[in-house]
């Protein structure tokens, strides 16, 4: 499985090859934080990359919030501009291994990333990683891509069949506020937990 190889990641990103990368922390991720008041959520955001939606977070007051990525480059990179991050909350490994409770795990480009079949196991470790009616919230991509990934694409009714028997699916809609180039190609989904 080559797609969960460190060195596959880290390569990409020596190379630049991080087209799925925008640069910035994603519009509807933004949104979506911005109207939480509770700040002291456990917050997890898997397969960060770069993490700025991790800074962003951390700069809103979530003190909580953790970055996890299996690659060593973009999370050095983090540490030399967010210094002040705390260094116990960012985890080097793979998600499979990961462990821990939280309240909140953002989705932004990481499941996309993974070989297609390991996606029943994504939907399993994340319903083992949130507390009951933790949520799963982020973006997913609505299109179908022409080449080999990563990324891989997806549609609603695959996710809405993949999650509906572990999750209680409160929001799977397109995203309004994406930006310009994924107009019409993304997902919005909030995915509640289910008590067990």
């Amino acid at each position: 499985m080559m797609f969960l190889d460190e060195n596959y990641w880290t390569d990409r990103y020596r190379l630049g090859r991080t087209g799925w990368d925008i640069g910035f922390a994603s519009p509807p991720i933004l949104q979506y934080l911005d109207q939480i008041e509770n700040k002291e959520l456990a917050l997890l955001i898997p397969g960060a990359g770069n993490a700025y939606e991790v800074e962003y977070a951390f700069n809103q007051g979530f003190q909580n919030v953790v970055l996890l990525d299996i690659s060593r480059e973009p999370i050095q990179k983090f540490k030399e501009k967010n210094p002040d991050f705390p260094h116990e909350q960012i985890v080097l490994t793979n998600f499979f291994d990961h462990q821990g409770q939280y309240d909140l795990i953002i989705e932004q480009t990481f499941f996309c990333a993974l070989d297609p079949r390991l996606r029943p196991q994504y939907v399993s470790k994340i319903k083992s990683l949130l507390k009951p009616e933790g949520k799963l919230v982020g973006v997913w991509f609505d299109r179908e891509f022409d080449f080999e990934g990563p990324p891989f694409g997806g549609n609603r009714s695959e996710y809405l069949e993949l999650f509906g028997l572990e999750f209680e699916i409160r929001t799977a809609a397109p995203c309004f506020n994406s930006i310009p180039e994924r107009l019409n190609s993304e997902l919005f989904l909030i995915m509640e937990n289910l008590k067990v």
